[in-house]
């Protein structure tokens, strides 16, 4: 009987420690979102976004460097640059579309975008999905139509971008699975290396280092920072639990972004909207159930 209850105990024990970690990336990708995207009304998104990946990288090199992480093999390194190459910009195309659009429309876009697309990628891969995946699918495509629906001749600008950017946040999934199991905060470290310099790239490029104020590269450091926690968070929920529970969790983060844009900016939809919001959170985790 004793031996029983400590195994049930366990059990639930190494439940509760991915749970755990989702639900905090889920906290610290919604918080940084919010405050992604209200920094860039204010500030270039591909500066800021490039001052949030800088903190982030070295606030991810300071932590694996004191713990003595283990360092990943080159393959593992290989993938999370390329992870940090599409997240990175994506990211900052993300940041833009909360500026442009409205934060409670445009986030629910991207973040069923990241989960169908590495769930399409399965379908080749592993089979056909089954019922509540194709339901999840439909469901997903009715939340967008409706977010994405004009009804006063307004600009659609922001839910195209979150859209691109939810094809980046794809690539990231994809490629951040394929880094294995090495320590979380170097793969993140190089993640947000690849990611930094792609966007450093092209704001060299494009020449507008100075488009933003000394509170813009504060507000850029505390996006930075929560997004970066909240990539080495979903990393460990994904070593330390089943990959896909993890991806359920953690695809919730923007009902934070929304809750924020509702409680801080007053953000107000139409009813058909706030279905359609509804819906695409929905499916969500319908499309990226395994």
């Amino acid at each position: 009987m004793l031996i029983s209850t400590v195994l049930n105990t366990m059990i639930v024990n190494a439940q509760l420690v991915p749970t755990s970690f989702s639900l905090a990336a889920v906290f610290a990708w919604g918080t940084s979102d919010f405050v992604g995207g209200y920094a860039t009304r204010r500030a270039n998104a591909f500066l800021l976004t490039t001052i949030a990946h800088a903190s982030g990288l070295l606030l991810m090199l300071s932590l694996a460097t004191a713990t003595h992480a283990q360092f990943p093999s080159r393959a593992s390194v290989a993938w999370a640059l390329a992870a940090g190459t599409s997240g990175g910009a994506a990211l900052a195309i993300f940041y833009r579309a909360l500026s442009t659009g409205r934060m409670g429309l445009t986030a629910p876009v991207a973040a069923v975008l990241g989960a169908a697309i590495p769930t399409v990628f399965g379908i080749f891969t592993e089979g056909l999905p089954g019922t509540i995946h194709i339901f999840g699918f439909l469901l997903a495509g009715i939340g967008i139509w409706l977010i994405s629906r004009t009804e006063d001749r307004s600009s659609v600008e922001g839910i195209e971008l979150a859209a691109l950017a939810g094809v980046g946040f794809a690539g990231f999934y994809l490629c951040v699975r394929q880094a294995g199991d090495g320590s979380a905060l170097w793969i993140v470290s190089f993640s947000r290396t690849g990611a930094l310099i792609t966007t450093a790239v092209i704001v060299l490029l494009k020449k507008n280092v100075r488009q933003i104020t000394p509170a813009g590269v504060r507000w850029g450091m505390l996006a930075g920072c929560l997004d970066v926690s909240g990539s080495a968070l979903f990393v460990r929920a994904s070593q330390t639990g089943r990959l896909d529970a993890a991806v359920v969790l953690t695809s919730l983060y923007p009902a934070v972004t929304v809750l924020l844009a509702r409680f801080f900016l007053k953000e107000h939809f139409t009813r058909w909207k706030a279905v359609g919001i509804f819906a695409a959170l929905l499916a969500v985790p319908m499309i990226a159930m395994q």
